[in-house]
């Protein structure tokens, strides 16, 4: 919850204006109903490319009694079904990590934001500072994968995040990843002890 609403606070809207907000890779749908109840008037799409995610992000959002405001769609993050210029923000939790290629993902999420608009994005990162940094690379590299494989039936996705984490241009490799594709004002904040990180940019 605590990095749902940093990430939510970081897109700096108003709570008593009508946005429009895209919530991409919304999975289960916590960060996108996350952002209804913070702002009332606002409308949040989502869309995933799993199906099996939709179907229980779907089933929450129905739950929480936000059909007509949280609308959900299977749909590619690098190929996103909406016209140029249409949302006031875009977020992502736990998702860039996962594009195929990071650059046609971030650029199609710069394209389906109005100018001036902006985008949130919370990712894992590798903490810097002892001890957090060495803790964190046993816990993921050494622990997790055991925990993973004696309560999951895909052990090899507690093996993939450590992988991915490691791979992923963190800090300021991403914010200039962002600042080529045409994003201006980039920051990256980390949060808790840098085990994941926001970053922001304007269109």
């Amino acid at each position: 919850r605590y990095w749902r609403s940093r990430t939510l606070n970081s897109l700096e809207l108003s709570p008593t204006r009508d946005h429009s907000i895209l919530d991409v890779a919304t999975g289960t749908g916590a960060l996108a109903i996350a952002a209804a109840r913070k702002f009332p008037n606002c409308k949040v799409t989502g869309v995933d490319i799993s199906t099996g995610m939709l179907v229980k992000g779907k089933e929450l959002v129905r739950l929480a009694s936000m059909q007509h405001r949280i609308p959900m769609s299977h749909d590619h993050a690098e190929a996103l079904p909406f016209a140029d210029d249409v949302f006031d923000a875009v977020c992502i939790a736990f998702g860039v990590r996962n594009f195929e290629n990071l650059q046609s993902g971030i650029s199609e999420m710069r394209r389906v934001l109005k100018p001036g608009g902006k985008i949130a994005i919370l990712e894992f990162s590798k903490p810097r500072h002892f001890p957090v940094k060495h803790l964190f690379q046993f816990y993921f590299k050494n622990l997790l994968p055991v925990i993973g494989k004696s309560i999951s039936r895909d052990p090899r996705a507690y093996s993939y995040l450590f992988e991915s984490v490691q791979h992923f241009p963190d800090y300021e490799r991403f914010t200039a990843i962002m600042s080529e594709l045409g994003f201006s004002k980039c920051t990256f904040t980390p949060l808790t002890f840098g085990i994941c990180t926001i970053y922001t940019g304007i269109k």
